[in-house]
This record gives C-alpha cells, structure tokens and sequence, in this order.
C-alpha cells in the first residue's frame, strides 16, 4: 500500500501556480464550500438558486468580472480568473455561469464598448451583485448562426426602437440590464437595456433538465424604445458579441476541470470504500485503468487551461486558442463524469452524489457558447485558411 494522491498532484502542478495564484484560489474553494457545496443539491432538485444572494457574496469576494480593471473590478490575471471557475464549477456549472455571464459576456461588453457613462452607470453594481446582468445574443431560430439574428433596432429620431426574441439567455429572469444584441442598417450593433424598459419581458424557462441550479430565461422585445445613449458605442459589427464569447469561453476551458475533478475525487472515494468480492473496487484493475486514463485526462486539460491563460496574460491569446482549449476540456470533462458515473453504479444517478448532476450540466457546456462542432470548424478553418461554415 501506498499513500493515495489527488489526480493534480500526480504531476505536481500546484507548483506550476504562483503564490497569489494558489492563495486566490484557496479563497474561492473556501466560499464555495462555505456558500454552494452544502445546498446545490438541493437547488438542482428544486430547479432555483438564490442567484441575487449568491451574486452579492461573488461580488464581495471580488469574483464579478474579476479579470476587468477599474469601476470596482479587481483586475486579476487570466489564470486567477480560470481558478476561480474551477473552482465555481467544481460545485455546479450553474453557478459558475452566473459568474461567467456576468463578469465576461455582460459587463465585458459594457467594459470594453460602452461610453464611460454606460461603464460608470452599470459596471459597479455588476462587480458589487447588486445588479444583475445577462447577454442576448442567441435567439430561438439563430444559435450558432448569429449573423442571421431576427432581432431588430431601427432609429427613431434621436433615440431606437427594438424589436424580437432572444434565448436561453442565462440571468435573465433576475437580470437589471441586458447587453442585446441587433441587426441594423448599418451592421450588428450592441444596446444597455434596462430590463424595466417598457416593452421587454422576460420568462423563466422551466422544465430544464441541466443547468437547473442556473436561471435560465427568454426575452422578448416589443417595439422597445431607447434613448441614443442606450446603444454601446464602440460595438460595431459581429465581432464585437463573438469577442465576448471568446472571453467567457476561456472561463469555461478551466471550468469544465473543476466538474471533472469533482466527478474524479468522487469516484475515487467511493471506490475506495465500496466492497465487491471482498475488497475495494479501487483494487481492481479495471478501476483503477478507469481512474488513470481520466487522470491523465484532467492533467493535460489543465495544462492546457493554464497555457492558455499565461498567453493571455501576456496579451497573446487568439481566438482558435479558447476554440481549442474548450472543445477539448469540455469533451473530456463530460467523457470523465459519464466515466465516473460507472464507477458509482446506480449509486451514480443518486443526488447524494455530484457525478450525474455534473454530467447533465456538462450537456450544456458542450453546446452553449460555440457547440463542439463550430469550434471544430473554427480550428478547420485555421488550419486550412478556408471557411466551411454553412
């Protein structure tokens, strides 16, 4: 017999990591354990989370577009960020979406495009909680096709008008303000839209079966009218929406991991302690192939998260880059959890686990914010310099 190790430690990567790095991430683990772990079950039978109460607890933790400089935002490191969602995610891929939208699809576009009056007016009550953001951009017809959007903004005078649907837009049915997303004569534009706006509604989506810790919503807009100031100035074109995807999938590339490492460390326990033919499963060959193979899995993930994110802090982070870092970490973190799940058993589609429950959250993960198909097409494209899209 010999001491076991947890499934990062085999290499050893924790020295990878600066001291600031691991004392961040030390931090959110223990909110996490503190404010999600003991209730996400519970949340996920019910279908509801407390995302305002929760959103207040990430704000004062500093967690709410973290990775952003000023307007009460902590401008940590991209790596920091990635931890952080590892963390989140290692409870329940809901909650880390509420930071995710929030911090990197929300209040990055208004960040990075909107006027310094848009920035000062919503950017420090998104990083406090106090107000709630969420992103349109996917609509009932047009997901992986956004060039294609229904949705429309029409000038009126000085000011728009508003008209369509979107989504399966995470916060929504709490949201202060939405980031829409519009065709107009001249382009796709981005507007602030106050959700109390005459004209916009939004309904919870019910009956989900993934992602139920997680407020899910449509938004639909009738005849909306909005002063000039509502549009972001500096969103011009469909880039400006897909450059915020980039940076929320770069979260998801980490995230993902920490669903995976929960489902392992899960697995593990269990094994070692659940008795066939009078030993532990863990002492089984079989098992312990199982166990290995996802290790190995989990490890090159977070290489290649970490990768990632010590190229973006150093500014040199591309597009294909997060294709390639989600299209890989999320299809073996969902391999992984299914794995872990026959390792429990039945046990495994119980809820005193975690396994199954992450399993189903990673359904959405593999499609939300680029399916595992258009981020192939994104690397086809890189690597042959022609586009097979449509």
């Amino acid at each position: 017999m010999t001491s076991p190790v947890l499934p990062l430690d085999l290499l050893d990567l924790d020295s990878l990591l600066t001291d600031e790095e691991l004392q961040i991430r030390a931090v959110v683990r223990r909110l996490v354990d503190d404010k999600v772990r003991p209730y996400v079950a519970g949340w996920y039978e019910t279908g509801h989370a407390p995302v305002r109460e929760l959103a207040r607890d990430f704000g004062a933790l500093g967690l709410l577009g973290m990775h952003l400089e000023g307007y009460g935002c902590a401008g940590s490191s991209a790596v920091a960020y990635g931890l952080a969602c590892l963390e989140l995610e290692a409870a329940d891929s809901g909650v880390r979406s509420l930071v995710s939208v929030q911090g990197s699809l929300a209040m990055f576009a208004i960040w990075k495009y909107g006027s310094e009056e848009q920035k000062q007016r919503w950017l420090p009550g998104m990083a406090s909680g106090e107000l709630i953001g969420c992103f349109g951009l996917t609509e009932p017809d047009h997901g992986s096709d956004p060039a294609n959007m229904s949705t429309r903004a029409r000038r009126d005078g000085d000011g728009w008008v508003l008209h369509g649907g979107k989504m399966w837009i995470t916060n929504a049915p709490l949201a202060d303000v939405a980031v829409i997303w519009a065709r107009t004569d001249e382009g796709v534009r981005g507007f602030a839209v106050p959700m109390d706006t005459a004209g916009v509604t939004a309904k919870e989506i019910t009956g989900k079966l993934s992602l139920r810790a997680s407020a899910t919503g449509e938004i639909v807009l009738d005849e909306v009218r909005l002063p000039a100031d509502a549009l972001l100035p500096g969103a011009q074109g469909l880039k400006a929406p897909l450059s915020c995807l980039t940076e929320a999938r770069y979260g998801i590339v980490w995230g993902a991991l920490g669903a995976a490492r929960d489902c392992l460390h899960t697995a593990i326990a269990y094994a070692g302690t659940r008795t066939q033919f009078g030993k532990p499963i863990a002492g089984f060959q079989l098992t312990q192939a199982k166990l290995a193979d996802m290790a190995l899995e989990l490890q090159k993930g977070f290489l290649l998260a970490l990768h990632l994110g010590r190229t973006a802090d150093r500014g040199a982070l591309r597009p294909e880059m997060v294709s390639a870092g989600k299209l890989n970490n999320v299809r073996e973190a969902i391999a992984i959890a299914r794995q872990c799940r026959t390792i429990l058993g039945a046990n495994g589609v119980s809820g005193e686990y975690p396994v199954l429950r992450h399993a189903n959250n990673l359904e959405s993960v593999l499609t939300y914010e680029g399916t595992s198909e258009i981020h192939q097409l994104v690397l086809g494209q890189r690597l042959t310099g022609i586009a097979a899209f449509g």
